[in-house]
């Protein structure tokens, strides 16, 4: 693969040989430089012939984890770092973001959504302010801490309250459908979030947020956050 100064060359790491192919032939597709890894240590063999500019990261690996990757790339390159992984419990969302994660991305995922998601990590990496703090009204959220404020003040949510609230701020202005948002928030097993318990969660989110953020319903459709 030609890895010249003018292609946006990305890591991908990730183990299972028939997601891998099918990423890196949509990759391609899309003018990157793909280079894969299969493990930990294959990856930091990589690392030390070339920069990459983004990083995949299975979170489950053979050899270790997706963590592991993460803080081999801290020594030699600035690459934005999405996590693609079947692994969605509060702990690991939270270490990720900590970890100066860019995105979390669970398996299942749609490919369109992905690519979208690299091609943000990308622009945000790239822009000459760059900054993990997104605001939604009142409040805001640290995506590289893993935290929520409301008016300044911590804010407790549950992952999937939290994984909501991001998905909100990071679609802020588009009305987004129900469907997309049960395809993108998954439980802890990995399982498809039920259309009733999508909405047990907008409610909780709700009267958590009270009046700083206005959460409209597109009744039949889905949701939308302007400000």
């Amino acid at each position: 693969m030609n890895m010249g100064a003018d292609v946006t060359r990305i890591l991908l790491v990730e183990d299972d040989a028939m997601i891998a192919s099918g990423l890196i032939y949509a990759l391609e597709q899309e003018g990157y430089a793909v280079t894969r890894a299969g493990g930990v240590r294959e990856a930091r063999s990589v690392l030390e012939d070339g920069r990459f500019e983004l990083a995949i990261l299975d979170m489950q690996l053979p050899d270790g984890t997706g963590f592991d990757v993460r803080e081999a790339l801290r020594g030699g390159t600035d690459a934005a770092v999405i996590f693609l992984t079947v692994v969605d419990d509060e702990g690991s969302v939270v270490r990720a973001f900590e970890g100066g994660a860019d995105d979390y991305v669970t398996k299942p995922f749609r490919l369109r959504e992905l690519l979208a998601r690299i091609k943000r990590a990308l622009n945000a990496r790239g822009g000459a302010a760059h900054s993990s703090i997104l605001t939604l009204g009142g409040a805001s959220i640290d995506a590289q801490a893993g935290k929520a404020y409301l008016n300044g003040a911590p804010l407790e949510l549950t992952a999937l309250e939290y994984r909501l609230l991001l998905t909100f701020a990071q679609n802020k202005g588009r009305l987004l459908t129900r469907a997309w948002i049960l395809e993108s928030i998954w439980d802890s097993a990995g399982n498809f979030v039920e259309d009733n318990t999508l909405t047990v969660y907008i409610k909780r989110l709700r009267e958590k947020l009270g009046a700083a953020v206005n959460i409209e319903t597109v009744r039949g459709v889905g949701y939308r956050v302007d400000t």
